[in-house]
């Protein structure tokens, strides 16, 4: 089997890439196309298909003989397309008389269809111990991870939806028991099979990593004692301050396929994830010339101290700077506007090589200088407007984000019980006029980085981003619901899995097809369901497919399955 790519213009940049595989005839060589991975319009896009063809290529050679478990009788029935040869039944067992059909079930079929393809291909359920032995674990797992990419809840509440939607009955005591057969070996293998397998996309190469912490809460009020204890009080970014959580270290490439995650302690400070992170991740594998791009928030003296040790290591860094809170010498350079470089029509960009040697990049942008101008200003508008009906201070004191520009002052009025008001500091609001459009950024001394190269790396940075966004939006990974360490870190990484599988899919369909965004590949899936009707008269079962659309179509070639498009008989009884 090999990768070919085939031009089909001559007067255009247009080129099939092909999985083929070649075989003798008769004497002759004969080559036949395994699957279309797609067409390249320029070289960037021939560069992904072809990595992602060989990343397929792999995964084909590699398959294993036999699946690790049989899905559900009636998910069988419905979703292993082509397992029932229509030949043997004739055309009279087609001419129904729809008086005496009855609906047995409706089932949703595409998300087992395709969530279930890319989780055996991409070989998750080997981080299970013995799956050949543990079946019965696997498939849980399996189910477990395709339920919460469905429809997140909690387990109770996915075992109930599995029957309900999609024929999968399942005991909750053994979904129990399965997350106590992920423990810290099966953690550390679903670690490396992200890893890895988001290294087979880009020729074994992974260039740029980016980090970034967020915190998961629980749906309880009470903190866990113990030296393992995950379950802890902490500054929340949700705002649940009398809830506690669990910090989640996330990591991913600039395409926002997640190549590992750490899971730390509720109380842990989002910069002291950073370091244990990176050790982690250079015992693991074997790294070299990786850039590491976090946002200010991993930014703090202590983690770049760190960070020098590791330069000997060949590990770079942009990381975002408070250059609000740097020295006044500093302070005094970035604010002088006259030897700024223009980068671009909109940036201009300033190298400062700080007292340690390391590099400050500070870039000056036209539109966020006019988007921080107007955010100020209506905040602005609102406080003036705040202070002319009430400038008592019990008013004020819970004025958020823009606070920093109200001051006290002395106030004689016999009228109040307080002997200070509140007004506006104008001298403040022109001083932090000033900084309007600025942004720095930190690099090691040794980076041989461009500020171009720089600047598109950090601004990639929204990707780890999204990944959070979905894993708490789309996946619901929050609320915890379980208070043992151990059903913690299984629900996590449940949790990862599932984003694992909707980030590979995003990424294929974006280069095999178009941009979809992983919710709306799921409401596409979601609506591709099968209706099973009975004859109880001539004992004959059908299944009636919901219609299709070129999305979903397109959706099931990339995963090289048919699709059912007319009702077909499941069998008789």
């Amino acid at each position: 089997m090999f990768v070919r790519i085939k031009s089909k213009s001559k007067d255009k940049y247009n080129k099939s890439v092909q999985l083929v595989e070649s075989s003798r005839v008769n004497g002759k060589v004969v080559q036949t196309i395994v699957k279309h991975i797609g067409v390249a319009y320029n070289d960037e896009q021939l560069d992904e298909l072809r990595l992602l063809a060989k990343s397929i290529q792999i995964t084909l050679e590699n398959v294993d003989k036999e699946s690790l478990f049989q899905a559900e009788e009636l998910i069988e029935d419905l979703t292993l397309e082509g397992k029932y040869d229509q030949s043997i039944y004739s055309d009279e067992d087609y001419n129904v008389d729809i008086r005496n059909l009855e609906e047995e079930s409706r089932t949703i079929t595409g998300i087992h269809d395709i969530y279930g393809k890319l989780y055996d291909e991409l070989k998750v359920g080997s981080i299970i111990a013995n799956p050949a032995r543990n079946v019965s674990v696997a498939k849980i797992f399996k189910e477990m991870v395709i339920s919460r990419i469905a429809n997140p809840d909690s387990k109770r509440g996915s075992v109930a939806d599995l029957e309900e939607k999609y024929g999968v009955e399942i005991d909750l005591d053994k979904v129990y028991r399965m997350m106590d057969k992920l423990d810290d070996i099966a953690i550390a293998k679903l670690n490396t099979l992200s890893y890895n397998k988001t290294k087979e996309l880009f020729g074994d190469k992974i260039d740029v990593i980016y980090f970034d912490a967020t915190t998961i809460y629980f749906e309880s009020f009470t903190e866990d004692t113990g030296e393992d204890a995950l379950k802890k009080n902490g500054y929340s970014k949700d705002l649940k301050f009398n809830q506690p959580q669990v910090v989640l270290a996330l990591m991913v490439t600039k395409e926002g396929l997640p190549i590992g995650y750490e899971a730390f302690s509720g109380d842990t400070f989002d910069g002291h994830t950073l370091i244990p992170s990176l050790k982690i991740l250079r015992e693991k594998y074997n790294i070299d010339n990786v850039v590491y791009v976090a946002d200010s928030g991993m930014f703090n003296k202590n983690n770049l101290q760190e960070l020098d040790q590791l330069e000997e290591h060949k590990f770079n860094y942009i990381v975002g700077a408070r250059i609000k809170n740097i020295s006044k010498s500093i302070k005094e350079q970035i604010l002088n506007m006259n030897d700024y470089l223009q980068l671009n029509e909109d940036i201009k960009v300033k190298n400062i090589t700080l007292d340690n040697g390391r590099k400050l990049i500070v870039t000056h942008s036209l539109k966020r200088a006019r988007k921080d101008k107007t955010d100020r200003e209506k905040g602005i508008i609102k406080l003036r407007e705040k202070l002319q009906k009430n400038r008592s201070v019990k008013t004020h004191l819970s004025t958020q984000g823009f606070k920093k520009y109200l001051q006290l002052e002395e106030t004689k009025d016999e009228a109040t019980s307080c002997d200070f008001t509140i007004t506006l500091n104008e001298e403040k609001i022109v001083q932090d006029a000033l900084w309007d459009g600025l942004k720095g950024l930190i690099v090691n001394k040794d980076s041989k980085l461009t500020n171009d190269e720089i600047l598109t790396q950090y601004s990639n940075l929204w990707q780890v981003e999204e990944s959070f966004r979905i894993t708490k939006s789309d996946l619901k990974i929050r609320p915890v619901y379980h208070w043992k360490p151990s059903r913690v870190k299984a629900h996590l990484a449940i949790s990862f899995a599932a984003l694992f599988l909707v980030r590979h899919l995003e990424y294929r369909v974006k280069v095999q097809y178009k941009k979809l965004s992983p919710k709306k590949i799921k409401e596409l899936l979601l609506s591709v369901q099968h209706s099973t009707l009975v004859d109880k008269t001539r004992k004959i079962k059908y299944a009636i497919p919901s219609k299709t659309n070129v999305d979903i179509n397109k959706l099931y070639r990339i995963m090289g399955l048919k699709k059912h498009t007319t009702p077909y008989i499941l069998g008789k009884f």
